[in-house]
């Protein structure tokens, strides 16, 4: 179910995309840090998920604030005339690269064992067989 919508949201996210105006050199710095807060929040809730600590309450928070402090942050670069915004990019990737490596450990785990019973079955066949 939930890979449905996966394919759904991307599919009308390439859509909207496709037909959206172009951003302006003006606003793109500010579109691109709200985004990478926003994907570092998601793959926050996806590790919280796996590790069930997951508390909506928290995600929505995370979300909104994460991308409303990074949005601010780069208002006042922009007024110091300093790339401050860099700063929270180089955190926000370095947290979605932590959980990142999070999801990929448990679906390897997971995969792993799938293999490990396939095998321990294919195994067991065997040993009946020959009795």
């Amino acid at each position: 179910m939930i890979f449905l919508v996966m394919i759904i949201a991307c599919v009308l996210g390439a859509i909207v995309g496709l037909n959206a105006p172009m951003i302006s050199y003006t606003y793109s710095s500010y579109l691109a840090i709200a985004i990478i807060a926003a994907l570092d929040s998601v793959f926050g809730g996806i590790a919280s998920v796996i590790n069930k600590k997951f508390d909506m309450k928290i995600f929505i928070s995370g979300f909104f604030g994460n991308a409303i402090l990074a949005i601010l942050l780069t208002m006042l670069g922009e007024k110091l005339n300093v790339d401050i915004y860099l700063a929270a990019i180089v955190v926000f990737v370095w947290r979605m690269f932590m959980n990142l490596g999070i999801i990929r450990r448990y679906y390897v785990e997971k995969w792993t064992e799938k293999i490990e019973r396939k095998a321990d079955k294919k195994v067991e066949e065997t040993v009946e067989e020959e009795k």
